[in-house]
């Protein structure tokens, strides 16, 4: 699911940090379905981000969904007719980091936060990458990480991405889980939000490491996109 707000546009993309899959995949947004390479999920054509397993789910979906479709789909618009940015498919751009570097941006977001130590902190906190855009010829190398920040979840004010946030939240606890953890990668104006459903701490395995910081910035700089976190098990490190 994907937003856009004032004064900065907000795409909004979901993934869970979860017990069996511990790399970062994509869900069903009506009916939670986790998608495999036998069921390839199709996108709401209006925002062109939000998921469904099927056209069945997507039509049930709607009228929850309209709203905030048409939401992004107007301040999608407007973020591309307002680029600071030379490059008008700036918006593009970090829409595709975003889905591209999903598994690597919730690993960091996890580590960032320190959510093996202190899940309480997935309530309060989110994880701010400040990126520089690159006029590169390789896809994967538009982008360097300029900064990051942990900040506080209220620098998210769009009321709908909010209620949205908060929706996942219910639905994660609901199954299980600690909370929604929230990424927010910012470009100049344009920023992206994407929220992670995470499982207790405890169901998964991902190394605390210290360096997160430093192992995002690697991948995203030398256009790496096989990002795998490394997990210690009773069986070894995988």
């Amino acid at each position: 699911m994907s937003y856009y707000s004032q004064p900065a546009a907000a795409n909004y993309n979901s993934a869970p940090l979860h017990s069996q899959r511990q790399r970062g995949y994509r869900i069903c947004d009506q009916c939670g379905t986790v998608e495999t390479p036998a069921v390839k999920f199709r996108l709401c054509g209006g925002c062109m981000t939000t998921q469904y397993c099927s056209q069945d789910c997507q039509k049930v979906h709607w009228p929850s969904h309209r709203a905030i479709c048409q939401h992004t789909a107007s301040q999608v618009k407007q973020a591309a007719s307002n680029a600071a940015h030379p490059d008008e498919n700036i918006t593009k751009y970090l829409r595709k980091f975003t889905s591209t570097h999903c598994a690597l941006l919730g690993w960091a977001g996890f580590q960032a936060l320190q959510l093996k130590r202190v899940p309480a902190n997935v309530r309060q906190n989110a994880l701010l990458i400040d990126l520089t855009y690159n006029s590169h010829a390789d896809s994967n190398r538009r982008f360097s990480i300029s900064s990051t920040h942990v900040v506080p979840r209220t620098y998210i004010r769009d009321p709908l991405v909010i209620a949205d946030i908060q929706r996942r939240e219910e639905r994660c606890r609901q199954n299980g889980g600690i909370g929604t953890l929230v990424v927010i990668i910012q470009c100049g104006s344009t920023s992206q939000v994407m929220p992670v459903e995470v499982d207790p701490p405890s169901k998964i395995a991902w190394d605390i490491r210290d360096d997160w910081c430093q192992t995002l910035s690697h991948f995203v700089e030398s256009g790496r996109t096989d990002f795998k976190p490394i997990c210690t098990t009773s069986r070894g490190s995988v």
